[in-house]
């Protein structure tokens, strides 16, 4: 299981080097006599290498709207310009691309033309951080894989715009402006394989709702949140890795054994206001605790197994995992409990 979600994980970072590969079979098996005529259809305010033919580099150029984009392109490069608005017209011959990268602009959602996304039909990339949006763009294109919009003014999310998405694996919301009012029942409804899901540096009070089931990654940090609802995580049984540093957490707001997830291997907790260690599952294997009020630490009531039985099951038995453990910041005086060390044999870094 384990194995499993790690090559999933792989798979979704790793995304961009697969295709970096994919062109350069394309472009090492290109005719040098062709690359004349890739340069004179070139945009004379862009860059086009001849040994990657099908890449159009037009960023930090002050550009203010985007150049005809030649039919060969796949991948397109327009970050940190001037650009306000998308328009149809320099996309009509453009019906291959794979990427577009449009970081760093000044793009509105009045300066999109409806359709304009959604027309893109074999777009599976598409970067609009640190732009002027204030809701998420819609209709996009159904085949998009990674949609990241972060560091925009976005505090609406329109009803449906993700329903059709079933590719997507990634979406990219963090520094914006959601209210949990924003993220609603349905908000999330379609997206049936995203595996990563960044809503950090956001004004969310609440968890959000309705997380899709196959999310692997959710990183809530830099929020307000104060209550972890009650078998919040059944909903979302393959999450991995939980961020939910630097929010208002206290001992009252985590149930009993709302943390105790055995899917969960990286559990981040840090800069809220607990003043013990909440339980945790015999799987987990970095807990992040800092900067929050703890004033002490009980091995022998944390440890998620019994000492005794641990000592029947031995070294290949269902002893915890824990690799990593960061409790700096708090109250604690060292040294480390003994106890601490007999439940988690496998640890290799503790920080107090």
């Amino acid at each position: 299981m384990i194995l499993k979600v790690y090559t999933n994980l792989l798979l979704l970072f790793v995304a961009n080097s697969v295709w970096t590969r994919t062109v350069r079979q394309v472009y090492d098996d290109l005719d040098p006599e062709h690359w004349s005529h890739y340069t004179s259809e070139c945009p004379q305010e862009c860059f086009c290498p001849p040994s990657f033919p099908n890449a159009l580099y037009c960023d930090n150029k002050g550009l203010k709207e985007i150049p005809a984009i030649p039919a060969r392109i796949w991948y397109l490069y327009l970050q940190n310009n001037l650009i306000e608005t998308l328009s149809e017209k320099p996309f009509v011959n453009a019906t291959h691309l794979r990427w577009i990268n449009l970081n760093k602009n000044k793009i509105t959602n009045n300066g999109i033309e409806s359709g304009v996304l959604s027309k893109l039909k074999r777009l599976l990339y598409l970067f609009l951080e640190d732009n002027e949006l204030e809701e998420v763009p819609a209709p996009l294109p159904v085949g998009l894989e990674q949609l990241r919009l972060a560091r925009n003014k976005i505090s609406r999310i329109p009803e449906g715009v993700f329903s059709n998405l079933e590719n997507l694996t990634m979406l990219d919301l963090h520094q914006n402006s959601l209210l949990d009012s924003a993220l609603q029942s349905d908000t999330f409804q379609g997206l049936n394989n995203l595996m990563q899901l960044n809503i950090a540096k956001n004004s969310l009070k609440k968890m959000p709702l309705s997380i899709p089931a196959n999310t692997l990654q959710l990183f809530l940090d830099n929020n307000s949140i104060e209550v972890i609802p009650e078998n919040y995580f059944s909903a979302i049984p393959k999450v991995t890795f939980l961020r939910l540093n630097y929010n208002k957490l206290s001992d009252d707001g985590i149930p009993p054994n709302g943390f105790n997830v055995s899917s969960i291997l990286d559990l981040q907790l840090s800069h809220n206001q607990l003043t013990k260690i909440p339980p945790i599952n015999a799987h987990l294997e970095h807990l992040h605790l800092d900067h929050n009020k703890i004033k002490s630490v009980n091995g022998t009531q944390i440890c998620p197994v019994s000492i005794a039985l641990e000592e029947d099951y031995g070294y290949y038995g269902n002893i915890p995992r824990l690799r990593y453990l960061r409790l700096d910041g708090n109250e604690i005086q060292p040294p480390i409990p003994l106890d601490i060390m007999i439940c988690f044999r496998l640890l290799q870094a503790v920080v107090i």
